[in-house]
């Protein structure tokens, strides 16, 4: 006979509905395993199906497929085996990798409605908190897992949260029930692991309640990161600048902390991620405090961070972009090379054109020099390309993949901003109009 299973608890934890359990085979997911089957058996409503994840990473994997396999059919909990085949690029950590491409899996096999449920117990809650302290993280990081959180359009629920791992291998053992051993976990190269054998036993050891300090702890700077996350959308209110950049003048009236705290959390919107603190740190006098005249810009994981027209923008990572053109017929569509990275400009505002002339090739080229010198209509002269960019406006991360239209080896416009004089109608002479396209269309 089982032993008591806290039915109280799951069932305010997860109302009635779909459930997906990731199961690995291991002990932790073999109980949570046991006491779903236990919910879906004696309350109405409930549904249950697990995803057990083959990485391909030992040589006892396939035989692990085959023990959940037999273990869900026993339990009638229908199974779908992943297999997953893994990369690890120049310094990235297999485990890294791995944990990426698990949450991936699941990520595409969760349906609508319903709620992933994984087996992270207390003392891999206390793991990850030693992990974020060894990062330097803030208190986001320190929040380490949260019971409950948004997953690919759903919900991730981690139910054994509460309970430590002795606690959950002494109900599998009262169970009888049987689970896998992944060898790896031995293996102290992997930081989880290293923390699991070498140092959590003698932190538990000196202080016993320290996994349930740690999962406190954890829990407060939960608290606090949505305290700063709600202070930081009502500062992103008063800052927000054009588009999804922020304001410059607003930005600066604000506390060092505060300002800092907005910066990630609007960064953290744009890109999913954060600058390192000496990144972030430098936002300030590498790119407000620079020199009015300067186009200043700051790289980082996420792409790049410019100051420009009195705000600053991020711009994702924009590939290498060499000097090209496409040729173009009159009436005829031109497909631009997806590189450019904009969808279209809106139907022609700036002026006319004329048509080209029988012999006229028509092009449009990105990448010019900033020297390249233009004619615009009315202006009595040539103007360096460099300094038609700022006085129409163009933010410096467009202005390579801005095209320039050529009638042969003259430049007669640059697209939706300007006619050249070589390019303005001759008296009585048919004008043109450009209208550009989104991508899509």
């Amino acid at each position: 006979m089982l032993p008591a299973v806290p039915l109280t608890e799951l069932r305010q934890l997860l109302p009635p509905g779909p459930l997906l359990l990731a199961y690995s085979g291991g002990l932790d997911s073999r109980v949570l395993l046991a006491w779903l089957v236990a919910l879906r058996d004696s309350q109405p409503g409930y549904s249950l199906r697990a995803v057990h994840v083959h990485h391909g990473l030992s040589p006892n994997a396939d035989g692990w497929a085959t023990h959940c396999q037999q273990i869900c059919d026993a339990c009638d909990v229908p199974l779908t085996v992943v297999r997953l085949r893994l990369a690890c690029g120049p310094r990235q950590s297999l485990e890294a990798v791995a944990r990426e491409a698990r949450y991936g899996a699941l990520a595409a096999r969760l349906s609508p409605g319903e709620r992933l449920l994984t087996a992270h117990h207390q003392d891999d809650q206390l793991e990850t908190l030693l992990l974020a302290v060894k990062r330097g993280a803030g208190p986001r990081g320190l929040a380490a897992m949260g019971r409950r959180q948004a997953f690919a359009g759903g919900a991730l629920i981690r139910p054994l949260l509460g309970h430590s791992r002795a606690e959950l291998a002494a109900w599998a053992e009262a169970a009888g029930l049987s689970w896998i051993e992944d060898e790896s976990n031995a293996d102290l190269d992997f930081d989880r692991n290293f923390l699991r054998h070498a140092i959590v036993p003698s932190l538990q050891e000196r202080w016993p309640g320290f996994a349930q300090a740690a999962s406190r702890t954890a829990r407060l700077c939960a608290e606090q990161a949505a305290l700063a996350d709600e202070l930081a959308q009502a500062d992103l209110a008063s800052c927000q600048g054009a588009g999804a950049s922020l304001a410059l003048m607003p930005l600066a009236t604000l506390s060092v902390p505060r300002r800092h705290n907005l910066l990630r959390h609007w960064l953290r919107q744009q890109t999913g991620t954060v600058p390192s603190e000496t990144q972030l740190l430098s936002i300030w006098p590498q790119l407000v405090q620079a020199q009015a005249d300067a186009t200043p810009a700051l790289h980082w994981a996420g792409g790049t961070l410019y100051r420009y027209a009195d705000a600053l923008h991020q711009v994702a990572k924009q590939g290498f972009l060499s000097p090209g053109q496409v040729s173009l017929t009159v009436n005829g569509l031109c497909r631009l090379p997806a590189e450019l990275g904009w969808a279209g400009l809106r139907v022609w505002e700036a002026g006319e054109l004329r048509l080209p002339d029988v012999d006229e090739p028509v092009s449009l080229r990105w990448c010019l020099p900033g020297g390249s010198r233009l004619r615009p209509v009315g202006r009595g002269g040539s103007r360096p390309l460099k300094k038609l960019w700022q006085e129409l406006g163009v933010a410096p991360w467009l202005r390579a993949r801005w095209p320039v239209l050529y009638y042969g080896e003259v430049p007669v416009a640059i697209a939706g901003k300007l006619v050249c004089e070589a390019g303005a109608p001759r008296q009585g002479e048919a004008r043109a109009t450009l209208i550009w396209r989104s991508a899509s269309a």
